[in-house]
């Protein structure tokens, strides 16, 4: 058994995570994975340079503002390519859709979800018309709608729930093409020495998504005995961040035009320095490609 660490860059990833190590997906395929703690962006790249971290959930703006400056991130797997996210008001607000948005304060969290909500505004002819803010201390970003201070927010499951259950109006709008949530992520130094466990490691992440997308009972039960990052969930919340997750999980994890195209444009926000890297540079998809081909993820549906 290939022991590796493939520690996560948010907590949102573990729902997923945990069903796919519950389910031994990883175990089967000869991987001893831990991934049940949190990295920084910094670490990340320090740690998987040095060999210490194999693989990284995560890093999804990072690696374009350091590629030219000799960073060798690379990207190799991608579970989702859509942002399932819902804009969150007080039912008082007079707010129905994003258009009426028009001169309101939008509260965000984090660098790459703050700058998905400014892309998503940006995109919606907006941006010169509202205020987005990262919403300051522990609180979630949709109690600052709750609270009076911030006029909306963009969540995703389980947070449009507990939103409602606080009186807030959730409003559905569409979904952004973005790279996000788990990302399987590595180094070209170890990718060139070690193929045989990157190999395992994708297979393991295909059998997790098959595994998430035809166990439906086992895996709500596994997110809600195991995922506390919101809070505890209860039958509702657990059912509704499963059948949200299993919607947009790819069964063949490649990363899709357009969100590449737009985290691109989101790094290239944060840093001009992203700029001077093509948008594929850190995309290699060919030993996913090699595991497709071979039939693998088709037998998973099989059964």
């Amino acid at each position: 058994m290939d022991k590796v660490n493939f520690p996560y860059r948010s907590d949102s990833h573990l729902p997923f995570l945990h069903v796919v190590h519950e389910s031994g997906s990883w175990a089967k395929h000869g991987l001893d994975v831990n991934y049940d703690y949190e990295i920084t962006s910094a670490d990340s790249h320090a740690n998987v340079a040095n060999g210490s971290v194999e693989f990284v959930g995560g890093n999804h703006l990072s690696p374009y503002i350091r590629r030219p400056a000799g960073d060798k991130w690379v990207y190799l797997g991608q579970t989702v390519s859509l942002l399932n996210h819902r804009l969150i008001v007080r039912a008082d607000s007079g707010i129905n859709k994003v258009a009426d948005l028009k001169g309101k304060h939008i509260a965000t969290k984090g660098n790459h979800p703050g700058l998905n909500t400014w892309l998503f505004i940006k995109q919606a002819g907006l941006l010169n018309d509202c205020h987005v803010e990262k919403t300051k201390g522990s609180k979630f970003h949709w109690e600052a709608v709750r609270d009076g201070e911030a006029d909306a927010a963009f969540v995703t499951p389980p947070a449009d729930i507990l939103s409602k259950r606080a009186g807030l109006k959730v409003i559905d709008v569409s979904f952004l093409p973005m790279v996000w949530f788990t990302t399987v992520s590595s180094s070209s130094m170890f990718v060139e020495k070690h193929p045989d466990i990157v190999d395992k490691m994708l297979r393991g992440i295909c059998e997790g998504i098959a595994y998430f997308k035809t166990h439906r009972a086992e895996c709500i039960k596994i997110i809600k005995d195991k995922y506390k990052a919101e809070g505890e969930l209860d039958d509702e919340t657990a059912t509704h961040l499963y059948e949200d997750l299993k919607l947009i999980l790819q069964a063949k994890p490649y990363a899709t035009i357009p969100a590449i195209s737009n985290v691109y444009e989101i790094a290239i926000e944060q840093n001009k320095a992203a700029e001077k890297c093509d948008p594929m540079a850190l995309w290699d998809f060919h030993h996913l490609r090699k595991i497709d081909d071979s039939g693998f993820i088709d037998n998973l549906y099989r059964t």
